[in-house]
């Protein structure tokens, strides 16, 4: 079995990350892209109740439907968009292998 995957970051300012993605570790977006030190905060601590992890799928690996608090969170953000998630409630799993996220804007 894979422990490894490659997720794809474009952060804001339109640069693309490929990066190593553990997926037995229970990691989220928001904490693979803390530890590569990208500029996404996590504030509720991945709670679903600040959406400063908030990220847009451009690609199209089948992922979990979001719950209700994280359909209520990003009702509440900016910039939401059709294909907007919260990293935080994303979880590594080998089906994203390949999957690229842009970050929302602040």
């Amino acid at each position: 079995m894979v422990n490894t995957i490659q997720i794809n970051i474009i952060d804001r300012e339109g640069v693309r990350h490929e990066l190593d993605a553990p997926t037995d570790m229970n990691m989220s977006i928001m904490e693979l892209c803390k530890s590569y030190e990208l500029p996404v905060e996590g504030t509720c601590g991945g709670m679903a109740l600040c959406a400063s992890c908030h990220v847009y799928v451009l690609s199209e690996q089948e992922l979990p439907e979001p719950t209700d608090d994280e359909l209520a969170m990003l009702d509440a953000a900016f910039f939401v968009k059709s294909n907007s998630r919260l990293g935080c409630q994303l979880k590594l799993k080998n089906e994203m292998d390949g999957l690229t996220l842009e970050l929302a804007p602040v």
